[in-house]
């Protein structure tokens, strides 16, 4: 007797086995099952509107950039007995606004001199905020260069509106903040930094790389290692002075006599002018310095110097020019600018050998060419936005000159890319 006829219907199946994905369903059920909604009616996730996504990972980058400034702030005025709640709160405003090169008009005159170590916290955190703003609107690897640019503009306007409002509330009361430049320098920070983040969360910064030409990516990374290189330089420099004159250090904070909570304050505000002194001590090695107020000088073959304010920071100023063994210190860019050329010439090469042969000079050579403008033009950046004024008088003019620190790090980075280039090929033998 036969098992079954076409006239038969088709024998039940095993609730176990079909529960499992065995039999005639196989693997390709199962995935059908996996994929479908569950039995809650959730289906597939959904994305958060633009608009809404950009506001709330902007306030939230604004208020953990804020917090700090606040609490540091707060403490100096706790320790001189001056201080309320709202108090903190508005000066902390005021110094996060600062942080972001916001002048602030005092009964002393401006103060514009920015605390860097506050503006890299800010542009960490908007960042992230163009990381996660793109993420919650499903554009996370999608390639898409439209995207990002449309997350950044979005971020910076809202990092605008919130900088306005800031001004707002800490204009008056002996502090002048134009809320109008507040709006536009925080606009321009958040879409800068939000860009940043959306390019590499939908990885449309690979896509535009892939389009670039060999030697001019080399060149834009190189330029990065290599200003990257100069400024940890400086800030080796720096620390290693202002540690030579750390008695001086103590005594000027002990001399403010605040307790023990304003001296913390006043040594992490010395802490926020760290990225500044790095700066200013890699403009000192490149050559043409910088001032500390008006009519003076820090350079290596000259130091002039007025009244100095009572800053920790400054314990670590030169009292004359370097000499002898001290003019060792005019090599350490062209010193950088050769690391920077070898690991430049060493990725090339490697990077070349696995795609398409052996680096050539020619592309070699244009991309190191390529690098030294770009650090010099990054320095020259970081120069001028480390600067400013600290009120009216002498204190006017702070900070190195930025076209200086650019043109001479371009000369002396050019040089010594070239050189680290060149002879990590020939070296290498490849």
């Amino acid at each position: 007797m036969p098992l079954s006829t076409p006239d038969q219907p088709p024998r039940p199946r095993d609730p176990a086995l079909s529960g499992s994905g065995v039999g005639a369903t196989g693997p390709v059920g199962v995935a059908q099952r996996a994929s479908a909604p569950a039995a809650g009616g959730v289906g597939r996730r959904t994305r958060a509107p633009l608009a809404v996504a950009a506001a709330v990972t902007t306030g939230l980058a604004a208020l953990m950039s804020y917090l700090p400034v606040a609490v540091v702030l707060g403490l100096i005025q706790i320790a001189g007995d001056s201080g309320t709640l709202g108090g903190a709160a508005r000066l902390g405003l005021a110094g996060w606004l600062l942080g972001h090169g916001v002048p602030l008009g005092t009964t002393a005159g401006s103060l514009g001199l920015p605390p860097l170590a506050l503006a890299l916290l800010a542009a960490w955190r908007v960042l992230r905020a163009g990381v996660h703003t793109s993420r919650a609107i499903g554009a996370r690897r999608s390639g898409s260069l439209r995207q990002a640019a449309l997350v950044a503009c979005i971020v910076g306007l809202a990092y605008g509106l919130i900088g306005a409002l800031a001004a707002a509330a800490v204009d008056g009361g002996g502090t002048k903040v134009s809320w109008p430049r507040a709006a536009a320098t925080l606009a321009v920070f958040g879409a800068v930094a939000a860009l940043i983040g959306a390019l590499h969360t939908t990885d449309a910064l690979r896509a535009v790389a892939a389009r670039t030409p060999g030697a001019l990516r080399d060149g834009l990374r190189g330029g990065v290692v290599a200003a990257l290189l100069l400024i940890g330089a400086g800030a080796g420099a720096a620390g290693l002075a202002v540690a030579v004159g750390g008695g001086e250090a103590s005594d000027m904070i002990g001399a403010y006599r605040t307790g023990v909570a304003g001296q913390a304050g006043i040594t992490l505000v010395s802490a926020a002018y760290a990225p500044n002194a790095s700066i200013w001590a890699a403009a000192y090695l490149l050559g043409p310095g910088f001032a500390v107020g008006t009519d003076s000088a820090v350079r290596t073959t000259e130091v002039t110097l007025g009244a100095l304010p009572a800053v920790p920071l400054l314990a670590g100023l030169p009292h004359g020019p370097v000499g002898g063994f001290g003019a060792v210190l005019l090599t350490v860019p062209v010193i950088a600018g050769m690391a920077a050329g070898c690991l430049l010439a060493r990725r090339a090469m490697r990077v070349r050998s696995r795609e398409r042969g052996p680096a050539g000079w020619a592309s070699l050579l244009a991309a190191a060419a390529t690098a030294g403008p770009v650090a010099g033009g990054m320095l020259g950046l970081a120069a001028l936005a480390s600067g400013g004024p600290l009120g009216a008088g002498r204190l006017a003019e702070i900070g190195p000159v930025g076209w200086q620190v650019a043109a001479a790090a371009t000369v002396l980075v050019t040089l010594g890319l070239l050189v680290g280039a060149a002879a990590t090929r020939v070296f290498t033998g490849r």
